[in-house]
């Protein structure tokens, strides 16, 4: 069997699994997921359906679609989640120490580890070096963890990104390829904070149009990270089925490296088991969409939005699995806590 046929078989199974993710029990929350893979088979089968169409390149469509992703992001977004960093500073102030610690680092460490080099190995520092994406949320809601936190995580950590990805990028990644940190500023103020603000300034301003395009954006956002990582994965199709393995290894680390320094570390600096779920969640689960478009649009490297796009689909899968196991099992109170409960209790006054 030729790859091309072998590529589109695996493609009709993750259509047939994500039609069936609905109905049946152990598949609920893998649709998406599904459907991503099914379409980054098909990418691999038929590259050229994902590069142009009528002579139309089909990377420049990668920005837009990216703001319509954040677009969708800001308009579930309030002030009040921007105010609760005043009620919970610290767990946002060590998430997102540890978001922008643990990922960049973990991504050269990986790219090192595999023998990843030139722009492989940038992308896999750059998916390490965005923001949380805006999965997290969804994850954590289905772990029964913190989602406050993990939106106020989300949306300060994309707030902050203009300073601390570039930033990152320049210190990290700048021994692979040349890194123009004003330009990846300028591309995440335009590309990003825009249509995020523009979402945030819409629910405030006009609620009842939010709600109206909220009820339409999340489908358009969901078909639009399919594009986005069909386009990618055709553009580098080559360069994939060369390193394909040891970049899945090396994001497959990354990810896992994420979830437990991301709980264990926020364990460490005091928060609870509830919040530090939250905050492995959010440390474990990138902006793929982001370093995808700035891949594409600052790196000007296909190549570059690799780990972007092996590192979302399997985040999705592992996140979905971690939320599960937790869902099921409840964090057990911390001792102090049960203690203090115990002693007001006995003592009411």
């Amino acid at each position: 069997m030729t790859l091309e046929a072998f590529s589109l078989c695996l493609a009709a199974v993750f259509s047939a699994l994500a039609a069936s993710a609905r109905w049946v029990r152990g598949l609920k929350g893998l649709g998406f997921t599904f459907a991503v893979l099914a379409t980054g088979c098909v990418a691999v089968a038929q590259p050229a359906w994902f590069v142009t169409w009528g002579g139309f390149d089909l990377k420049r469509t990668i920005a837009p679609l990216v703001q319509v992703i954040l677009l969708g992001m800001g308009l579930t977004l309030t002030v009040g989640d921007f105010r609760r960093v005043l009620t919970m500073p610290k767990a946002i102030f060590i998430g997102i120490a540890l978001q922008f610690a643990v990922m960049p680092l973990a991504g050269l460490l990986f790219a090192w580890l595999f023998g990843l080099t030139g722009a492989v190995a940038t992308g896999l520092i750059l998916i390490g070096s965005v923001p949380g994406g805006m999965a997290s949320n969804v994850v954590t809601l289905l772990a029964r963890g913190n989602v406050p936190l993990s939106v106020t995580m989300t949306a300060c950590s994309t707030l902050l990104s203009p300073l601390l990805t570039p930033l990152a990028m320049k210190l990290l990644a700048g021994t692979y390829v040349a890194i123009d940190a004003w330009a990846m500023m300028q591309s995440i103020l335009t590309m990003v904070i825009a249509p995020l603000l523009a979402g945030l300034a819409i629910q405030h301003f006009l609620p009842a149009a939010a709600a109206r395009l909220a009820r339409v954006l999340p489908v358009v956002a969901m078909a639009g990270i399919c594009a986005i990582i069909g386009i990618t994965i055709a553009s580098s199709r080559d360069q994939l089925l060369t390193v394909g393995l040891a970049l899945f290894g090396a994001a497959a680390c990354h990810n896992a490296l994420g979830y437990v320094l991301g709980y264990g570390l926020a364990r460490r600096a005091g928060l609870d088991r509830t919040d530090a779920r939250t905050v492995a969640i959010e440390v474990g689960m990138q902006n793929g969409g982001m370093a995808t478009g700035l891949a594409f649009g600052v790196l000007k490297s296909p190549a570059a939005a690799l780990g972007a796009a092996v590192f979302g689909p399997w985040s999705a899968i592992t996140a979905s699995v971690l939320a599960s196991w937790w869902a099921r099992t409840p964090p057990v109170p911390d001792e102090s806590r049960v203690e203090l409960s115990a002693t007001l209790l006995s003592n009411p006054k």
